[in-house]
């Protein structure tokens, strides 16, 4: 596997994975229980990381070399 398909796994083991070791209420962050919070930082954080495996993504390159 290249590093672009790791990339892509991580959100999914991070947002799935990482819920039953950070299921509790305390402490809040930003307001929110800590749990909520970890969620949101997963979708912000998977939307960073398909923008790198976009970038990564070779067919994305020839794309804007043809374009």
């Amino acid at each position: 596997m290249k590093a672009r398909d790791w990339l892509g796994v991580l959100p999914f083991v991070g947002m799935l994975g990482g819920v039953p070791f950070v299921n509790q209420v305390e402490p809040y962050v930003l307001g929110m229980p800590f749990v909520l919070f970890w969620i949101v930082l997963w979708v912000v954080l998977t939307s960073v990381i398909m923008a790198i495996v976009n970038r990564l993504d070779p067919r994305t390159r020839e794309e804007e070399h043809h374009g």
